[in-house]
């Protein structure tokens, strides 16, 4: 029996929904179907400058141009930056969570200290770090000199990129934690009980109890750190510009759209749709098979 009645209250689960249909039409789905049509055209973004359809050009230009060798080493180094903050984030969060959960001291201290990077934001924390690797008066500068070495980190070719990854990690694992918490705190004290009854260790319990019952937590974390990392721009923009080959293909997309002055890097929202565009094949391919991974573990565990 259809619970919401007859004549016009049947409409009434219609009605509360357009709303939010509205909403996601408006800026979701219509501006990501604008970014697609972009994509073939030269438009520049520029108020009054004629934009016209050029076909497949900026696709054209990026897998087949003088820059081409650049923007394929950004696509290799989005997948490593994805790859390493995502293992990384999801084993440090485990971790964490799982010291806070165990009734530690001063605990919600510590989970407010972990998810404040969240609070403060790219551009704050990222300030904070640049301080932190000044490479003439910086605290890891004098740290780094104790050892009888010194280095520009932030303008090195060498250790720039993976210090971009550690200060996404530390920025972004706030989020991590608070989500294996949640995890932890569902899972009933029942098993723990029955497990300690039967003589199974710390350890035990953690594989046989609790990495199975955070099977769904884990899927969730996975694929927001995967999105969320492949997407990622923001860090990269504050820190480095894109220098000392740290860029990455938010990063291209961004410089492409706004950055500089008209011409071949700046002010090509055309060129920048597309680079959006293939970015968006990259991150469903990758999120669709990492789930459908992600989702089979589960029925496994």
């Amino acid at each position: 029996m259809y619970p919401f009645g007859k004549k016009w209250h049947k409409w009434a689960p219609y009605g509360f929904l357009l709303p939010a249909l509205i909403i996601y039409i408006v800026f979701s789905f219509g501006p990501s179907m604008a970014s697609i049509i972009y994509s073939f055209t030269d438009i520049s973004g520029v108020v009054g400058v004629k934009w016209h359809f050029i076909g497949l050009d900026n696709y054209k230009e990026f897998f087949h141009s003088g820059r081409t060798a650049a923007y394929l080493a950004s696509v290799k180094r989005t997948v490593i930056f994805a790859f390493a903050v995502t293992i990384v984030q999801t084993a440090i969060g485990l971790l964490l969570a799982i010291i806070i959960n165990s009734k530690l001291k001063g605990h919600l201290f510590y989970r407010s200290l972990i998810f404040m990077p969240v609070v403060l934001g790219v551009a704050v924390f990222g300030l904070i770090w640049s301080l932190m690797f000044n490479p003439m008066d910086g605290p890891v500068q004098k740290l780094w000199g104790i050892f009888g070495s010194s280095s520009t980190f932030l303008g090195s070719y060498d250790l720039a990129f993976w210090i971009v990854i550690f200060i996404q990690i530390w920025g972004s694992l706030g989020y991590t934690v608070v989500i294996f918490l949640a995890g932890l705190q569902a899972i009933p004290g029942d098993l723990y009980e029955a497990g300690h009854i039967d003589g199974a260790r710390a350890w035990q319990s953690f594989v046989h109890i609790t990495w199975p019952m955070l099977a769904s937590t884990a899927t969730v974390n996975l694929l927001l750190a995967i999105i969320g990392s492949l997407q990622t721009y923001d860090v990269v923009f504050v820190l480095t510009q894109g220098n000392f080959n740290t860029s990455v293909l938010g990063y291209e997309i961004y410089r492409a759209a706004f950055g500089g002055t008209p011409g071949a890097l700046g002010l090509r929202q055309g060129f920048a749709s597309a680079v959006a565009v293939i970015q968006f094949g990259i991150v469903l391919v990758i999120a669709v098979i990492a789930q459908y991974y992600l989702r089979r573990r589960e029925v496994q565990l």
